[in-house]
């Protein structure tokens, strides 16, 4: 599996409004190769993309995403808090997402991120629309359930089991799966446990990487790719 070296973190990293259209636009234009982003089912079931299980932090509504539809989370403000020259920015559906990837031609990890009850429901159902889309798609998430599901309904599409820090059964747990690649915290991440990883073949990208000192040394010691808030700290070359 082959992964861009610097995937922007939430669409456009630190730069523009998480989970946005625009934040992916900023990516693009950047120069980006691969954006992350977080999806979650609204009330009608559809994805949209949220980290959050409730709306405060990123939007300008309240309450739990799985309680509105996705036309009413489209008409929240999720760009004013992060800027005003923002403002107005939807909360955009998987859907909408994926065909501007592929518009921009971005690689996208689409991270599930059910919530709570939810693993096997969103998994399915992102995965049964990341398999209509087109482009470069990985699927990941913390939850085996999720990716579980989501092999069921899409099998052909690549995955990455993510954690904190890499577990002592990670090999089972991919196993389990079907996933492909890993993803864990820089911060967590020995020597010890990425050379397993190499040493089996398995990809290996960390996150969140905001120093081009850290992720230099990280590239040295084998990592595949780092997630970042900054990807304004490379060039288009280096991505």
């Amino acid at each position: 599996m082959i992964y861009p070296r610097i995937i922007a973190h939430r669409c456009g990293g630190a730069l523009a409004p998480e989970n946005t259209l625009a934040g992916l636009r900023l990516a693009a234009r950047l120069g980006c190769g691969g954006v992350e982003f977080d999806t979650m089912l609204a009330a009608d079931g559809v994805p949209v993309l949220m980290h959050d299980e409730t709306l405060e932090r990123t939007t300008a509504g309240r309450g739990r995403v799985a309680d509105m539809n996705s036309a009413q989370l489209a008409r929240l403000d999720a760009g004013g808090r992060h800027h005003p020259a923002f403002a107005g920015e939807p909360v955009p559906t998987l859907d909408e997402a994926l065909h501007l990837c592929a518009a921009l031609d971005l690689w996208a990890n689409v991270e599930i991120k059910p919530a709570a009850g939810q693993e096997a429901a969103t998994g399915q159902a992102v995965a049964r629309h990341a398999a209509l889309a087109t482009g470069n798609i990985l699927l990941s998430s913390f939850s085996t359930r999720a990716l579980r599901a989501a092999a069921d309904e899409a099998v052909q599409l690549p995955r990455a089991m993510l954690f904190d820090a890499i577990p002592a059964d990670w090999r089972e747990r991919l196993m389990e799966t079907g996933a492909r690649a890993l993803h864990s915290a820089a911060r967590a991440l020995s020597v010890e446990a990425l050379q397993a990883v190499r040493d089996a073949g398995f990809p290996l990208a960390c996150y969140t990487v905001n120093r081009r000192d850290e992720a230099e040394r990280l590239f040295a010691m084998g990592v595949s790719a780092v997630f970042t808030d900054r990807p304004d700290l490379w060039t288009s070359a280096e991505m």
